[in-house]
């Protein structure tokens, strides 16, 4: 068996863990940043599209409903 650790070498160890703790947690926090911005951006992105359909709809029952039951030019 090996011999029990002395605290002075589980407090380096933990010291360790600890730090690579922070450096993970840290990284995280930039990855969810990251992210955070992309959805806003597409959300942003989505609101202008949901828009631009809607006007494209309004607009197209607007013309259908101007224009009735008109024969097409070609006959």
């Amino acid at each position: 068996m090996s011999e029990p650790e002395s605290s002075g070498d589980r407090l380096e160890e933990l010291e360790s863990r600890l730090a690579f703790q922070d450096d993970l947690v840290g990284q995280l926090n930039d990855v969810v940043a990251r992210q955070d911005k992309l959805i806003a951006g597409l959300q942003l992105r989505l609101s202008k599209l949901e828009k631009h359909i809607q006007n494209l709809a309004e607009s197209d029952t607007a013309a259908s409903a101007g224009s009735g039951h008109e024969v097409p030019p070609h006959y």
